[in-house]
């Protein structure tokens, strides 16, 4: 029996500012659907979100809600006139009856409901967005970067609380832990266009590769038709006329249809060059202790940061990473023990409240301002690592238009004021990255880019950051603070995590993990002997949860090599053995899927 949708859009069109954002836009949104919508940034993922709400009107088009259904948005910047309180504001349309639903999101999400709304960060403005939302338990919720100012803490509540609803809902965010664990279908925006895949965010890059090299190769088939036609126009025309004509138009309309093609957006041009090499240790932390108004951050911590480490630190919010970072630095003096600087350091630093960059000030000034004496420049050139670029063009390389170099800075989106930071920092050389939270608001193609570039760079880096798969990729140390300990792991944070368990010690995250479907099925298999199987499907009931694992793995490590985009040009050999392998492992994890759901199911009759 056939489903009643939810929502539907159909033949959607929206235009801001004399540009489409969308047009012939059509959609369905199902009962449970657990959907990732990605694009890049600028693609108009959140305005068509505030389309499915109801927030935004369409020029042309039809937005059917099924008959008595609720949605709720996660709004960005929740509007708190007349709230005295974060938890008058959050409890504003629920029944008193169930004001513990509230209670529950709020202790998830660290929020504090008595704190006054105009005392509030706007960090804490989002998360009571989010427990409200939460809280009404609407049947399709619109989540636009619901992690954002959450700790790891909050993201694994989040997480288990998602998994567990029963609501369908939509996900905007570059977390892509959190999306591969929650998401069963991707919404992609490209170019105004969305298409639609059932399946999760773990399939979404390998799909978008697959659709861009068959665009890629029509563009090169056209380009070639238009090629030999333009060659035949040039070397005479032998025929009779009226054919010739019709043949010249027939060039003019491939001409054109190669112009009304939509250019993919590139990534950004970003470059990071170290400058001198540093000291060959760069930080010495010896017996450090620091309390804060009777808390203690640190207590006795040492630690030696060498050239070329890449050091994680992570917790919960408030445990003392951005305190233990200043002390590293030396921007806050330690209560006891010593902190000895290498010699030779260029620091650039990445600050998560973009203190460096004045909203009043347009694009133009912050690039060209003196960063020693904060004035502002008044030429046309950017100093960039040493040879003078125009401050349009080095803007260009980051994404930005012609249009927005002379706009003010609070007019940029998230994602915009975090590469115009990444901008600042990347025009100098260094040899010390201090990132805190560098990847908030930043689409997955610059994500991607970005941990390439930390990678490649030639100097230490040392960041704060809550997002698990960005951890995993760049760190080679991680430091976990909690409860006033400094504890240092090798490797990133499932490094991190391996080894807190193995040791028996707490890790930062004090709330069960989410279970995946494969740890549930391993449980299952272990906990029940049921008469209803065989001694033959009982182990293979027992064996194919570590079966499935295997294969994601191989998947995972199979996606990551094709995601080479010179691999195809110039190992065609390896790139078309390792497709056949990926097809493969994909449909024996399928098949093994519903073998083990099959037996399942009869050891549960």
């Amino acid at each position: 029996m056939a489903r009643t949708p939810l929502l539907q859009l159909t033949d959607i069109s929206l235009t801001f500012g004399g540009d489409p954002v969308f047009a012939d836009l059509s959609l369905v949104v199902q009962p449970g659907d657990r959907v990732a919508l990605v694009g890049r940034n600028g693609s108009g993922k959140s305005t068509l979100m505030k389309v499915m709400g109801g927030l935004v009107e369409a020029d042309t088009g039809a937005r059917i809600l099924a008959p008595g259904t609720t949605t709720g948005y996660m709004q960005q910047d929740p509007d708190l006139t007349g709230f005295a309180t974060l938890g008058d504001f959050a409890l504003s349309e629920l029944d008193p009856s169930e004001e513990y639903k509230i209670l529950s999101a709020a202790e998830g999400l660290k929020l504090n409901l008595d704190a006054d709304v105009n005392a509030a960060s706007g960090g804490e403005r989002r998360r009571a967005a989010l427990a409200k939302l939460l809280g009404e338990a609407p049947e399709l919720m619109l989540l636009d970067e619901p992690t954002n100012h959450l700790d790891i803490e909050a993201i694994a509540w989040l997480e288990h609380h998602l998994s567990t609803t029963r609501a369908a809902y939509i996900l905007i965010s570059h977390d892509r832990a959190f999306l591969r664990a929650l998401t069963r279908a991707t919404l992609w925006i490209d170019r105004g266009q969305v298409r639609r895949q059932e399946q999760g965010f773990d399939r979404f890059e390998e799909w978008r590769d697959k659709l861009w090299e068959e665009e890629d190769l029509q563009r090169h088939k056209l380009n070639r038709k238009i090629k030999a036609e333009a060659r035949w126009a040039v070397e005479g025309i032998s025929a009779r006329r009226k054919r010739n004509m019709g043949r010249v138009r027939a060039l003019q309309d491939l001409r054109a249809e190669r112009a009304s093609q939509i250019k993919r957006q590139g990534t950004a041009a970003m470059e990071l060059a170290a400058g001198p090499k540093s000291g060959r240790q760069v930080f010495i932390v010896d017996g450090v202790s620091k309390a804060y108004d009777g808390k203690q951050i640190v207590k006795d911590f040492a630690l030696k940061v060498n050239r070329g480490d890449r050091i994680a630190l992570v917790g919960p919010n408030g445990a003392g990473k951005t305190t233990l970072l200043k002390l590293m630095t030396g921007e806050v003096e330690p209560d006891a023990g010593t902190v000895k600087t290498g010699t030779n350091l260029e620091m650039a630093v990445f600050d998560q409240n973009r203190a460096a960059l004045n909203p009043e000030d347009t694009l133009w000034g912050a690039l060209t301002e003196d960063s020693a004496t904060r004035v502002r420049g008044m030429g046309d050139h950017i100093n960039v690592r040493g040879t003078p670029k125009h401050v349009v063009g080095y803007l260009k390389d980051f994404l930005f238009d012609e249009a927005q170099a002379r706009a003010q800075i609070k007019s940029l989106s998230g994602g915009e004021k975090a590469r115009l930071l990444l901008a600042r920092i990347m025009a100098r050389e260094s040899n010390l990255l201090i990132l805190d939270e560098p990847t908030n608001d930043l689409d997955i193609e610059t994500l991607d880019l970005l941990q390439e570039l930390i990678s490649d760079y030639d100097g230490t880096v040392i960041l704060v950051s809550h997002d698990r798969d960005f951890l995993d990729r760049v760190a080679s140390t991680t430091i976990a603070l909690k409860d006033g300990k400094a504890t240092v792991y090798a490797g990133g944070w499932t490094d991190y995590k391996t080894q807190a368990a193995e040791a028996g010690e707490d890790t930062v995250l004090s709330d069960k993990p989410v279970k995946s479907r494969r740890e549930k099925g391993r449980e299952a298999a272990e906990a029940k002997k049921d008469e209803g199987l065989s001694f033959t499907e009982k182990h293979r009931l027992e064996a194919l949860p570590a079966e499935m694992e295997r294969l994601e793995a191989e998947i995972a490590k199979l996606t990551e090599f094709l995601s080479d985009p010179d691999l195809f040009t110039k190992e065609p050999t390896k790139f078309a053995k390792a497709s056949d392998a990926l097809v493969e492992r994909n449909t024996a994890l399928q098949e093994a899927e519903e073998e083990w759901l099959m037996l399942e199911e009869k050891a549960n009759a």
